[in-house]
């Protein structure tokens, strides 16, 4: 235990160094006078603010500790200021411990709240018409959960069935955390419900997966021009009849890694290529990302799950009102609340197992 903490408070005076370090560098005019960098310091900085805070404050509640120690000890002292300093540092140990926790909790999960926006894409799995109405209640869930979190929803792209379901869905999330919250969901997702299509009355089972990918912002990745090749085309509706005369449909290609997207939501060929672009700094990001990660198996235990698309991960039972999390053996029966958009204990529990993994392998 002694050696973890140790490993800890090391861990925590380098990240203070390097945020004594960025300050520094912020008031230096050589780089206030180049903005690409001020904002990524500024960037790093407001990421160590709140450990480092908190770290300082745990330094100073030791410095205090130890004063009260010699008071204590002093012989020559009155029994009655000993006695004061024997109550203090049983308050002050008490509050240290409980801020060592704190720190450690905020540390391993520090990346994950740094990430304030994310790209979830849906797609139909087996089950036809059913599979897309489910898609289409996944995204229904996720929007309502994001707007009782007023976290701002922007629909990229949908693909649409004739009942109303999804055969495929992209839009992103903002908002404070939200990777930490819906991170999670990556993954092959199961329902068990009687089809709309159903007229028998018997229970069918599908499939929809999602992927949830870090939006980075243009400082975080940087892709040569050079690297991505562009198609321009005219955009198609149903049927393929033309939806405009104007070449708007913009498809991207991410030679490096073959990386291709898609886009026609918008009439602007303009408004097509920035969405475009996102989807894509998104999915190279996470494509890059990915490759660490593998390199990095023996960190592979602090994650829940692999977040790999054809992974089951949660199954929805509507006879029973149940959602059953596989990664985490949970099963809550108010799967009616959920699909509404009240997530709220389905994300705490996973992210509270998560943090348990990752202070085990910290």
């Amino acid at each position: 235990m002694s050696e973890k903490k140790d490993s800890l408070l090391a861990k925590l005076d380098e990240l203070e160094g390097r945020f004594c370090q960025i300050e520094k560098a912020i008031g230096d005019p050589a780089i206030a006078r180049d903005p690409a960098r001020l904002i990524a310091l500024s960037k790093e900085q407001s990421k160590l603010k709140t450990i480092v805070t908190k770290y300082r404050e745990y330094k100073k509640i030791t410095a205090d500790i130890k004063d009260a120690e010699e008071i204590m000890e002093d012989q020559t002292a009155e029994e009655d200021f000993r006695a004061l300093a024997r109550k203090e540092i049983e308050q002050l140990e008490s509050k240290k411990k409980a801020l060592l926790e704190e720190i450690q909790n905020t540390l391993v999960m520090a990346d994950e709240m740094g990430v304030d926006s994310v790209i979830m894409e849906i797609r139909a799995g087996t089950g036809g018409e059913e599979a897309a109405l489910f898609a289409r209640d996944l995204y229904n869930m996720y929007t309502k959960y994001a707007e009782g979190r007023r976290w701002k929803v922007e629909q990229f792209d949908f693909s649409a069935t004739e009942m109303g379901g999804f055969r495929e869905v992209i839009f992103s999330v903002k908002g404070d955390g939200v990777w930490s919250e819906l991170g999670y969901e990556a993954g092959g997702h199961r329902v068990q419900r009687v089809p709309e299509t159903e007229s028998q009355g018997r229970i069918h089972t599908s499939a929809a997966t999602v992927a949830v990918l870090p939006e980075p912002e243009e400082l975080d990745i940087q892709i040569a021009n050079e690297d991505v090749l562009e198609h321009v085309s005219r955009s198609s509706g149903p049927g393929g009849q033309s939806v405009n005369k104007l070449s708007s449909a913009v498809k991207l290609e991410h030679t490096p890694t073959g990386i291709t997207v898609s886009m026609q939501d918008e009439k602007s060929q303009h408004k097509n290529r920035a969405k475009a672009w996102r989807i894509l700094r998104s999915r190279v990001y996470e494509h890059y990302e990915g490759q660490k990660r593998a390199e990095r198996a023996s960190e592979r235990k602090a994650m829940i799950g692999s977040g790999d698309r054809s992974q089951k991960i949660r199954t929805y039972n509507y006879p029973k009102n149940r959602l059953t999390d596989h990664r985490i053996n949970l099963s809550l029966y108010s799967l009616d609340k959920i699909m509404a958009g009240d997530m709220g204990e389905v994300t705490a529990a996973l992210k509270d197992y998560d943090r348990q993994q990752r202070l085990k392998n910290l």
